[in-house]
C-alpha cells in the first residue's frame, strides 16, 4: 500500500509542478567571460524564454577553470529548474583532458536542448599556396611534421579537428598551442603558421575579407553559413546547448525545450544569428540532448586515448 501511494505521489506532482512552472526568475549561468558566442547565444535565448515562459530569465556569467566553477555551480544547485547551465562542446571534453574537473556530464547533468551549431572552416594564409585541401594534403605528406596548425591548447576545438584531419587523411602535422584562438588566427593571417581550424563566426569575415581562404568546413553537408566552401568529410562542430541539474522533472525539461524549440522556427530569428555564422537548432528532445552529450563524450574519451592527448 505504501509502495502505491508513493507512485501515486510521484505521477501526480511532475505534472503539477509542470504546470505552474516557472514561478519565480529562472538564472541560466554561462560559466564564461561576457561576449563570446557562447555568451551572446545564451543572452539570444533567455530572452526568448522569458516571453514564451512569462518568466525572467536571467543570464549569470560565472567565469573560471576551463568553465568548471560554473558548471560545478550548476552541478550542486536544486534540480527544480531553476538553475540552468549554458553549455558548449567542451562541456563534454574537458573532464577527459582536466583531471579536477569534478563532474560528469553523463550523469551529473541532463540535458534540455540543443541551441546552436557553428562549424569550423580550415583556413590558410590567403596567399599560401594551397588552392583545395587535397594540395595541403599533398604538401602535407610530402613534408610529414613540418606544416603547423594553431589551437587553443589540448582538447579544444582547433586540436579535436586537427587529429581528426590527421587520422583521416593520415598526414602529420605540427601542433602549435596559444592561451586563445584570436591569436592563432592572427599567426595564419601573418604566415607563422600554415593553417588552423576555427569558428566560422570568427574566420569566416577574415575569408570574405581576403585575408584568409577557406579550404574546407568540419560538416558532412555544405553549410548555409559557407555554401561555397567544400566539406571534409568528418563532422567536429563547435555546439551551445542549455543542460540542467540530473534529477530535474521531465515535465519540467519538456517546457523549457518546446519554448527552445519554438524560438528556433522563428526565421527572423535564425537568419539573424546565420548571418554571425551561428546555425540556431533545438534538439528533438531534451532526453535527445542528453543523449548526444554522451556520445561526444564518449568520442572525445577514445580519442583522447587513441591520440595519446594528455590530462592536465
Amino acid at each position: 500500500m505504501l509502495r502505491l501511494l508513493i507512485l501515486v505521489v510521484a505521477l501526480t506532482v511532475g505534472p503539477a509542478a509542470a504546470q505552474s512552472y516557472p514561478a519565480k526568475p529562472i538564472h541560466l549561468i554561462v560559466p564564461l567571460v561576457p561576449g563570446g558566442n557562447q555568451d551572446i547565444v545564451a543572452r539570444a535565448f533567455a530572452e526568448e524564454l522569458s516571453k514564451g515562459l512569462g518568466q525572467q530569465v536571467v543570464v549569470e556569467n560565472r567565469p573560471g577553470q576551463s568553465a568548471i566553477i560554473g558548471t560545478q555551480f550548476v552541478k550542486s544547485a536544486p534540480p527544480d529548474g531553476y538553475t540552468l547551465l549554458s553549455i558548449a562542446v567542451t562541456f563534454a571534453r574537458v573532464p577527459a583532458v582536466v583531471k579536477a574537473a569534478g563532474y560528469d556530464p553523463r550523469t551529473d547533468f541532463t540535458g534540455v536542448s540543443l541551441t546552436c551549431r557553428i562549424p569550423q572552416l580550415l583556413v590558410v594564409n590567403a596567399s599560401y599556396p594551397a588552392r583545395t585541401v587535397q594540395d595541403l594534403i599533398a604538401q602535407a605528406k610530402a613534408k610529414p611534421g613540418e606544416l603547423s596548425y594553431g589551437s587553443s591548447g589540448n582538447g579544444s576545438t582547433g586540436h579535436v579537428a586537427a587529429e581528426l584531419f590527421m587520422r583521416m587523411t593520415g598526414v602529420k602535422l605540427l601542433h602549435v598551442t596559444y592561451k586563445g584562438n584570436a591569436q592563432a588566427l592572427v599567426d595564419v593571417m601573418g604566415g607563422q603558421i600554415t593553417m588552423m581550424f576555427d569558428q566560422v563566426s570568427t574566420s569566416g569575415p577574415q575569408v570574405k575579407g581576403g585575408k584568409l581562404r577557406a579550404l574546407g568546413i568540419t560538416t558532412l553537408t555544405r553549410s548555409p553559413v559557407m555554401p561555397e566552401v567544400p566539406t571534409l568529410g568528418f563532422e567536429d562542430v563547435t555546439w551551445n546547448g542549455i543542460v540542467a541539474p540530473a534529477g530535474t522533472p521531465r515535465e519540467v525539461l519538456a517546457r523549457l525545450h518546446a519554448e527552445i524549440a519554438k524560438a528556433t522556427r522563428q526565421s527572423e530569428f535564425r537568419q539573424r544569428y546565420l548571418e554571425r555564422g551561428i546555425e540556431l537548432q533545438a534538439s528533438d528532445s531534451p532526453e535527445a540532448f542528453s543523449a548526444y552529450i554522451r556520445s561526444e563524450a564518449d568520442a572525445f574519451a577514445k580519442l583522447v586515448q587513441d591520440a595519446g592527448i594528455k590530462a592536465e
